[in-house]
């Protein structure tokens, strides 16, 4: 009589199944007509499992226990993918506030492809070594046990960003003019009028060229001291594309708008520099993609990415050619000529923007330019 205990013992070891029916312990005659020993005693295996119909193959109480006490690759495996494919999830549909100290893109996502091939290689190698797929009799335990600690983990870190005053923010954003997008959430207002953030760096050539768009609009809002001028880096695309500072040492005041900037100032490489505040943080977090220029006005308008305005149309004056950027500024002013021309768009725009997170109020001078109100009836 089969000893399948003994069977079970050595296909635990790895054995495949020649090498056990050869194994004087297991006590297996072969029926010839059934063809190779290893294969008959396979095909008796599993005739006797679906008579029985076990889950498990028919081991000593002892020898289950022991088994059970063991966390083989496939368990650990099986619990990291749980893990790391809920919390993910829960990141990615809550960039802010659980999103923001391990993004879901790219980290959690990538941790959660490791840990499910390493599941899909263990089970492979069940097969090689067993014939078989199956996950054993844990594998409920082993999937709750990923799911709480996913719970208990994004749970953890949604509750301290809460405390730490991150806003929440959707994935979803609704698509709108010229490469802006509206998010569904509450204002974001300092003192009671709207926040136009700009993340960026000096010495990126898009973000160069953006400037004067956003300088232009606010101009209209408030007033500028302190401001400087400049060029990108030389050595990236567009170089020394002209520029105007908005970080540094410049300085803003307006009763329509509160002006927030987080700027690298090394003119030579381009780095993302850091937040001032959590709202800086989960915005850049979960809207712009990891890329700059990016732009925020009242938390309800987005653009992330290099098509604010195109470096390519300010060759003229880089690196000071032809006035460089004290010409460009002189057109942004003046409201004329090639330069202004290029940003214009953009600068109505956000001028549009201002006004409406003002509830349609404004300087009289916005107010009336129909520019500014064609735009802002395209806007959500």
């Amino acid at each position: 009589m089969v000893d399948w205990d003994e069977v079970e013992r050595l296909r635990e070891k790895g054995w495949d199944w020649d090498r056990i029916a050869r194994d004087r312990r297991v006590n297996f005659r072969a029926d010839p007509s059934l063809g190779a020993p290893g294969r008959a005693l396979r095909i008796l295996y599993r005739r006797r499992r679906r008579e029985t119909d076990e889950e498990e193959p028919p081991v000593s109480k002892r020898a289950r226990e022991e088994r059970e006490k063991k966390w083989p690759l496939q368990r650990i495996a099986l619990i990291l993918t749980a893990l790391f494919g809920l919390w993910a999830a829960i990141a990615w549909a809550a960039p802010s506030p659980v999103g923001v100290f391990v993004p879901a893109l790219p980290y959690l996502a990538l941790a959660f492809v490791v840990s499910a091939f390493v599941l899909f290689f263990s089970l492979w190698r069940n097969h090689r070594r067993h014939g078989e797929y199956g996950l054993r009799a844990w594998t409920r335990g082993a999937i709750a046990g990923g799911i709480v600690l996913g719970l208990v983990i994004a749970g953890s870190f949604g509750v301290a960003g809460i405390a730490a005053g991150y806003p929440y923010l959707p994935p979803f954003t609704t698509p709108q003019p010229q490469g802006w997008a509206r998010v569904s959430v509450s204002p974001w207002q300092v003192n009671g009028v709207p926040v136009f953030f700009f993340y960026g760096s000096v010495a990126c050539p898009f973000c160069s060229a953006s400037s004067w768009a956003m300088w232009g609009a606010l101009r209209a809002f408030g007033n500028f001291s302190g401001v400087t001028y400049g060029y990108s880096s030389s050595t990236d695309v567009y170089p020394s594309t002209p520029e105007v500072v908005l970080g540094g040492s410049t300085t803003y005041s307006s009763r329509w708008v509160s002006l927030q900037v987080a700027e690298s100032m090394d003119f030579n490489t381009i780095i993302a520099p850091p937040t001032a505040n959590p709202y800086q943080a989960a915005y850049v977090t979960a809207y712009s993609g990891g890329s700059i220029p990016f732009v925020v006005v009242n938390g309800w308008w987005v653009h992330g990415g290099s098509t604010l305005i195109d470096p390519a149309g300010l060759a003229t004056w880089a690196g000071g050619a032809n006035g460089g950027a004290t010409a460009v500024a002189n057109q942004v002013v003046s409201q004329s000529g090639g330069a202004f021309t290029l940003i214009e768009t953009q600068m109505w725009i956000i001028e549009a923007l201002i006004v409406k997170a003002n509830g349609g109020h404004g300087p009289a001078a916005v107010l009336s330019n129909p520019n500014v109100q064609n735009w802002i009836g395209q806007f959500s």
